[in-house]
């Protein structure tokens, strides 16, 4: 899939319409986390350096289609100027005149995109009405691009557009492990349920050469081959579905790595009394909360012998010590890889972004991306409605 980059854009003088994700936490009244403010601003330094204005489209919560005061954008408007290092305008309605006296240099943030009803519904009518406030579209937002919005569907058919310096950059990194990656390619799925994650495992098993299966899948997938799994998390319910990701991979040639020991416990809590078992043998009153010693020594081979990584999920209940310990060592063995040159290392996913900064290893993976949803679906293989607009 090709797309045009605002290298390809001729910026000078033009109103650059550009769809941001800032949808960041805020306690009382200001920003406590930045990141994804930080990610845009490359995108923005870059339009203004080009000679163009941006004004930038974002939404907050879920107002579906309301006014809806707590979840305005201008709370954040400090935080962007910091991010800026300048002044950023505001429009909580009357766009057509606050695009019109946009100058050069200048940088306009509309009021929350979802309070119109026409954006969640695609609206060709709203799409239109927000395509003429500029003369170019950008779209920096990745992890709005599974949503057919108007913000980011219907308005990239109504002027020139491109992707942001942000959402090239997860283009390019997913395009580079997926779509024609160095191998072989191994792939981390983690996470409580299997339901949730039955696209995912299906894309792969055809695309990867190594799936390893961790968290509360893996005890599914143990429960289905037959394994005592106490009261661990699992659904008993799928094991059919297990059993037929397993004969799948088989026919497909991926090798499915399972726990080959695991961490037991009696107790959901940090600290808990716990004892190392072999994966066949939990006790019939414990639960399974993290793999164990050798299946992260077994991992490490495979690591070691893979030219590309795709990380989705922890390995066990990582919020908790010590049973973090699977998904930090494992982490950390893909992170020295990395940086040693000898592996490609991509990761998303809420919980996956949160337990990779927990291990210290994600400032060393190749990637992180921040987008949680659009992520997994660009691993299940589904095509996100924003990338596809922009294909035109």
């Amino acid at each position: 899939m090709t797309w045009k980059t605002l290298d390809d854009m001729d910026l000078a003088g033009k109103r650059v319409l550009t769809r941001v994700d800032i949808n960041v936490p805020v306690e009382d009244g200001k920003v406590t986390d930045t990141t994804r403010i930080d990610r845009i601003v490359p995108t923005v330094k870059d339009i203004l350096a080009k000679g163009g204005m941006p004004i930038l489209v974002a939404h907050f919560g879920r107002p579906k289609g309301q006014v809806v005061p707590e979840m305005s954008l201008r709370p954040l408007l400090p935080a962007l100027e910091t991010a800026f290092g300048q002044a950023v305008g505001f429009a909580d309605g009357q766009y057509g005149a606050a695009a019109e006296a946009l100058q050069p240099g200048e940088i306009l943030l509309l009021e929350n995109v979802r309070f119109a009803p026409g954006e969640e519904k695609n609206d060709p009518g709203f799409a239109g009405r927000l395509a003429g406030l500029a003369d170019i579209y950008c779209n920096d937002a990745f992890s709005a691009a599974h949503r057919a919005h108007a913000s980011t569907e219907a308005i990239a058919r109504l002027l020139p557009a491109c992707a942001g310096r942000l959402m090239q950059a997860e283009l390019s990194a997913l395009e580079a492990a997926l779509s024609t990656p160095k191998r072989p390619v191994v792939a981390v799925v983690g996470g409580a349920k299997v339901s949730t994650k039955l696209d995912l495992l299906g894309n792969l098993v055809e695309k990867v050469d190594h799936l390893v299966i961790g968290g509360g899948m893996a005890n599914t997938f143990l429960f289905a081959q037959g394994h005592e799994i106490g009261t661990s998390l699992a659904e008993q319910d799928m094991a059919e579905t297990a059993r037929a990701v397993l004969a799948k991979a088989a026919a497909s040639g991926c090798t499915i790595h399972l726990p080959k020991d695991i961490v037991v416990a009696r107790a959901f809590e940090a600290h808990a009394p716990h004892e190392i078992l072999p994966a066949d043998q939990c006790p019939t009153d414990a639960m399974i909360l993290d793999a164990g010693p050798a299946t992260v020594a077994a991992l490490e081979g495979v690591f070691g012998a893979s030219e590309t990584l795709i990380w989705n999920g922890p390995l066990g209940a990582f919020e908790l010590e010590p049973f973090n310990a699977a998904t930090n060592q494992a982490a950390e063995a893909a992170a020295q890889l990395t940086a040693q040159g000898q592996l490609i290392t991509v990761a998303g996913g809420g919980d996956t972004v949160a337990a990779l900064n927990q291990a210290g290893a994600a400032d060393r993976f190749t990637y992180i991306s921040t987008a949680g949803g659009a992520f997994l679906e660009w691993m299940e293989g589904k095509t996100l409605p924003g990338v596809a607009a922009l294909a035109g």
